[in-house]
């Protein structure tokens, strides 16, 4: 495949205005399917989350999840959306390989939610208000693995494979309308927004939001139009982009990539885009179709979606505090400077730290938990910290630092046993003999093994170069296997020398 000529960012930001658009597919976390009683789960046994809807059997009617629309109302209404009256499912056609009736059921011209607004705040603080145009439900795909070829994809493949488990699993799609003005802090904002979705259907309970595992996805449309000009770019929408950094990256990459075709003198082909992580490129998937073109017509088999005002007043009072809002307090309550909080935002372990902190933690000990140690085993094993270890087992452990127990060399210790499953802190604890020695007896002899083994120290200590005591200290850390309180040596070694 040809490099792209891409063009120097800021260059390109000089010559034209980016124009985004973010197609974000939430799969929500209901037990059953959208319109089956097939199980909604990850990770099983292919094709064996079935319901004969879920295949497109002849004869097979759908029946729409009531969870799965009050959940679709609750994510309206925190995306600052009106929620309809009555909404109507339809049709979707078009070529699914991977839904057996070769249609997907969505909504069109009848979202249940539209016309919204949120909050996105950048990582200084900046707060753009990004327009949400609407919020609809429908169901997803099965999946495709493709297998032989060097890619993974279906150019070049032996055969594919198809598993219908995830076929009708509950999807709210939110789209928002064409964002103007976010210039060079484009990519930063289309990983933001993101970030935002996020953490606003974690708080409201409603998905998993793992991006990793497809929970979370997103389309990013990006478009460029000379400076001065009103009439919009030609839009590419490159496809489920599943990190908050790939989105950053594939925002910025289209930018480049479109600004050295339009300064050439090219134009802009409307089509679907992949997102290469190894590259950091983007290549041509298909041209993108219109609405007309997938042939929507109202889904004959499903009354319209009637939600009454006393439910949407219910999920209305139920709904949490907005991220934004929340973000701001929990800095202000934990008393973290800019970047210590950014550490936190940014490794998703908001709510990690602040269950930490309600199990007893301090703030400052949780986020050193999070994201020091935890994150760097976590990297280390290509896992997310958050599924390492439990936030009341966090709180434990420091607990057990706190009163003296452990050291801090003796808790990461402790840690590595309980990512490994070993139990918890204290049963660690126990299992390994890592206690801290409390009794100075122990501490007392081995402290005069060490200075009896070095007589020159013990001159040097009782001189006054006190500094030497360090050796000494070492020593007996070593002899201890490091469950000692070291500053309890120290005092113990200066009375001893002093004898």
């Amino acid at each position: 495949m040809a490099k792209d000529a891409i063009m120097d960012f800021d260059k390109a930001l000089e010559l034209f205005e980016p124009v985004l658009g973010f197609e974000v597919h939430v799969e929500l976390n209901t037990a059953t399917k959208m319109f089956s009683a097939a199980p909604n789960s990850f990770g099983r046994e292919p094709n064996t989350d079935l319901a004969p809807v879920d295949l497109g059997l002849p004869g097979s009617l759908p029946v729409v999840n009531g969870e799965a629309v009050r959940y679709s109302i609750s994510l309206g209404l925190a995306l600052g959306c009106s929620i309809a009256p009555s909404s109507r499912f339809a049709r979707k056609n078009y070529f699914y390989p991977d839904l057996g009736k070769n249609y997907q059921i969505s909504q069109y011209d009848e979202p249940i939610a539209f016309e919204g607004e949120v909050e996105v705040e950048l990582e200084d603080g900046t707060v753009i208000r990004v327009p949400i145009e609407r919020a609809h439900m429908e169901e997803d795909a099965g999946k495709l693995t493709h297998v032989g070829g060097a890619t993974g994809r279906i150019q070049g493949a032996e055969y594919s494979l198809v598993d219908y488990n995830r076929a009708g699993v509950p999807l709210v799609e939110i789209v928002t309308k064409p964002i103007f003005g976010a210039e060079h802090r484009a990519p930063e904002l289309g990983a933001a927004y993101v970030r935002t979705i996020r953490d606003i259907v974690l708080s409201l309970g409603i998905s998993d939001a793992r991006m990793e595992r497809g929970n979370l996805r997103c389309d990013a449309n990006v478009s460029l139009r000379p400076r001065g000009q009103e009439k919009l770019g030609t839009r590419t929408e490159t496809k489920n982009v599943n990190s908050m950094r790939s989105v950053q990256r594939a925002v910025r990459y289209e930018i480049q990539r479109q600004a050295a075709i339009l300064a050439a003198g090219g134009t802009i082909t409307q089509e679907t885009r992949h997102w290469h992580e190894d590259t950091g490129t983007t290549s041509p998937g298909r041209p993108k179709s219109d609405a007309d073109d997938y042939r929507y017509f109202p889904e004959p088999d499903l009354l319209p979606v009637v939600p009454g005002a006393d439910l949407i007043a219910e999920l209305r009072a139920a709904l949490p505090e907005p991220p934004a809002a929340r973000r701001r307090r929990l800095k202000e309550e934990w008393g973290f400077t800019d970047l210590e909080f950014r550490d936190v935002a940014n490794g998703g372990l908001i709510a990690e730290v602040e269950a930490t902190v309600a199990a007893g933690a301090s703030p400052a000990a949780a986020r050193k938990w999070w994201t020091g140690e935890l994150t760097r085993i976590a990297n280390a094993q290509n896992r997310e910290a958050v599924d390492l270890v439990s936030p009341a087992d966090v709180a434990a452990l420091q607990l057990l630092v706190d009163s003296g127990t452990l050291t801090d060399k003796l808790a990461r210790q402790v840690l590595e046993g309980m990512v490994a499953g070993e139990g918890s802190p204290q049963e660690i604890v126990d299992a390994r003999g890592l206690a801290v020695v409390s009794d100075d007896g122990p501490l007392i002899a081995a402290i005069d093994d060490a200075l009896a083994a070095q007589p020159d120290v013990l001159q040097k200590i009782r001189e006054g170069k006190v500094q030497a005591a360090g050796a000494v200290i070492g020593a007996v850390m070593k002899a201890m296997r490091g469950q000692a309180d070291a500053a309890r040596v120290r005092e113990l070694v200066l009375e001893r020398a002093a004898e």
